[in-house]
């Protein structure tokens, strides 16, 4: 009989999981041009007006800590202006106008899909407005979350135990598991930090036309975790090739 003896055997389990997005992203700005600053900031204050009670009209309330999970939330984080340029035909270079650029830019994120083809009208019929940027996405508390981190802790198991059983032997016990790149290699310390788990399958649009009817598009989750096993496998002395 083969003398027992235990060794480490280290391994990286990963599961993938295909669900629906629990919110969508748009984000657009909100743009004017007039003769002056005040006038340009004045104008596009107004077009904000106008576009966030046209959200509003559809049961949208500005995002905050206690409304972030409502089902359809405006922000405008961020305003700026800049002078106006265009070409010299004769150079072809750029010269100010001495026009004045206001521009805020606007996020709207929708929880409640029923109501993305009524935003989307809404969003048409506001000509300062364009939309720039569509994404899906998955909360971090998702209920999926827990099932496809399992999955990984599974997946992880089974091929530690393929590895043991390829040299003859069995897993012992479980010695320490992590989040993907937690466990620095061969000494069992925690190393820097690293994602366990990413969201995928990202849409994004530039341009939308007048009144689209955009699908939720699914999105992957992905948990990764390294696991070390301590492992009774026999001694390999000797042992052919």
């Amino acid at each position: 009989m083969d003398e027992q003896r235990t060794t480490l055997v280290s391994v990286r389990g990963e599961a993938r999981m295909t669900v629906a997005p629990d919110f969508g992203v748009l984000n657009g700005t909100l743009e004017a041009t007039e003769d002056t600053k005040p006038a340009a900031l004045t104008t596009v204050a107004g077009a904000l007006r106008q576009l966030t009670d046209a959200v509003g009209s559809l049961g949208g309330v500005r995002r905050t800590a206690d409304s972030q999970r409502s089902a359809l939330t405006w922000s405008a984080y961020s305003a700026t202006t800049q002078p106006e340029y265009d070409v010299d035909e004769r150079t072809h270079g750029h010269r100010p106008t001495g026009r004045v650029i206001a521009q805020v830019a606007v996020s709207l994120v929708v929880r409640e899909f029923d109501l993305v083809d009524r935003l989307t009208a809404a969003l048409a019929t506001h000509e300062a407005f364009d939309v720039t940027y569509v994404s899906w996405g998955v909360d971090p508390d998702n209920p999926s979350w827990p099932e496809v981190r399992a999955e990984a802790v599974q997946a992880a198991i089974d091929k530690g135990r393929h590895y043991a059983s390829a040299l003859g032997g069995s897993l012992n016990r479980l010695e320490q598991i992590a989040d993907a790149g937690l466990l620095e290699r061969g000494s069992g310390a925690y190393a820097s930090d690293s994602n366990v788990s990413r969201m995928a399958a990202r849409a994004s649009a530039v341009g939308m036309p007048e009144t689209p009817s955009l699908d939720p598009v699914p999105q992957e989750l992905v948990a990764v975790v390294d696991a070390r096993f301590v492992a009774d496998v026999p001694d390999l002395a000797g042992r052919g090739a």
